[in-house]
């Protein structure tokens, strides 16, 4: 990983010049770990980056378990210390969560002016930076909180001083006035935070009411963060999501309308991505915009095919399913960035992953052999029938057209013969008109 100095750069979230924080990276190679721990400090780094830090150093220690006063041993915390000291870093950056009496611990050993936050709060203050619509920033906030409250006491001098004026891993209560830390303003804030989402999670479950009473087969966008989500949403239906090589550039998600070749709507909907070690209060925050996942028909598993991490990111991603019970949807797993791969790597890939789809979201390839793998994913779960509708009934002809599959189409005296596909939810309107083949 390279170090590179600190510039000043626009603030993503403001618009505005900030200076870029300097920051030290600790990981501890334990057994068992689920991640190469190089490739984990590696993403860790692109985490920083794209909170506002540069990485000037990093710094590992191999243990059998963590200590449980300060993660890593006292030696090396005082190493860190002085590593921290010798790079000018503003703040050190731990790979793991660490407990409030271990970043307690930690900060008496670091200069005054130096922040000890772990992977979590990161997580978190990248979340902070990016939330942009209400719910989203709700969901933070209350995130936030849960990870807050049992640190009030161990946190308390860490959150009061100046030097939590501003940067990363600040980003905590961004909008308020002051930060309470009193256990029973938090206790109230968290519960407040979830009334209201309740009710904007009662807003967004009418919408999802309305698509899924509409009959629409529908279709959620899950993966790795930037594994390229909202480009692929953007290639199939001009979407204009935003669209960044960045790490959590989108949290809210985004449905659109798309119609199939053979004239069929469906819904596609991207979702927050997802990544390791993702803090369990953000799937629990997150759980409304999780719930588009649920309640969909088909997940597109979207996997950067040029990370030499995809494995480890496909499971990380099947964990988050298992977690929030949505790995029994029928699932297609969808390589992106393929432009990325050379002619052998992808036949490599190709010939491993032989039920996949492989496409890029940049340049178009694979696009057309995806929709009709979508197409057949929705075709499955359809009913066959033929009716002969009368003339007077057009509107039950619109909606065949507009909602179900036309196979044949022949106008009769009595009316207009169809052979449909139709949709379970579709298929009452149509039985009285049903007739043999």
């Amino acid at each position: 990983m390279g170090f590179s100095s600190s510039v000043d750069v626009k603030g993503p979230a403001t618009g505005v010049e900030e200076l870029r924080e300097k920051a030290v990276l600790v990981g501890v190679d334990r057994p068992g770990l689920a991640w190469p721990l190089e490739s984990s400090l590696a993403e860790l780094g692109r985490l920083a980056d794209t909170a506002g830090a540069d990485v000037v150093a990093v710094t590992t220690q191999k243990l059998a378990s963590p200590n449980p006063r300060t993660f890593v041993g006292s030696g090396k915390a005082e190493e860190i210390a002085e590593l921290a000291r010798a790079n000018e870093a503003d703040l050190v950056i731990f790979d793991d969560e660490l407990t409030p009496s271990q970043q307690s611990n930690l900060e008496k050993i670091m200069d005054k002016d130096v922040k000890v936050i772990d992977r979590t709060a990161l997580i978190l203050d990248i979340f902070a930076l990016h939330a942009t619509s209400k719910e989203g920033r709700l969901q933070v906030r209350l995130a936030q909180n849960q990870y807050l409250y049992p640190r009030l006491r161990g946190m308390w001098a860490h959150l009061a001083s100046n030097r939590m004026g501003g940067g990363v891993g600040s980003r905590f209560g961004e909008g308020e006035s002051q930060l309470e830390v009193d256990r029973r303003m938090v206790r109230n804030r968290i519960t407040a935070i979830r009334r209201e989402l309740a009710h904007l999670s009662e807003v967004r479950a009418v919408q999802r009411e309305t698509r899924y009473g509409s009959g629409m087969f529908k279709v959620a966008l899950a993966g790795y963060t930037n594994a390229g989500k909202s480009s692929l949403l953007n290639r199939l239906t001009d979407a204009g999501v935003l669209s960044y090589d960045k790490l959590f550039a989108t949290l809210d998600s985004t449905t659109r309308k798309f119609e199939l070749p053979e004239g069929r709507e469906i819904t596609l909907t991207d979702t927050v991505g997802f990544i390791q070690k993702l803090p369990t209060t953000l799937v629990e925050a997150f759980k409304s915009t999780l719930d588009e996942i649920n309640g969909a028909d088909l997940i597109l598993h979207v996997v950067d095919a040029s990370s030499p991490e995809f494995e480890g990111q496909i499971k990380a991603v099947d964990e988050v399913l298992g977690q929030i019970e949505a790995q029994s949807i029928p699932s297609i797993l969808v390589f992106n960035k393929c432009d990325l791969l050379d002619e052998e790597a992808l036949a490599g890939l190709e010939r491993r992953f032989s039920h996949a789809q492989f496409v890029s979201a940049a340049t178009g390839f694979g696009i057309d052999q995806l929709i009709s793998a979508i197409s057949r994913a929705a075709a499955a779960t359809e009913v066959q029938m033929t009716v002969l509708i009368p003339y007077q009934r057009g509107d039950l002809v619109s909606v065949a057209h507009g909602r179900c599959t036309v196979v044949t189409e022949d106008h009769e005296a009595e009316g207009t013969r169809l052979q449909l596909r139709v949709a379970p939810a579709f298929a009452s309107q149509f039985e009285p008109y049903r007739v043999s083949e």
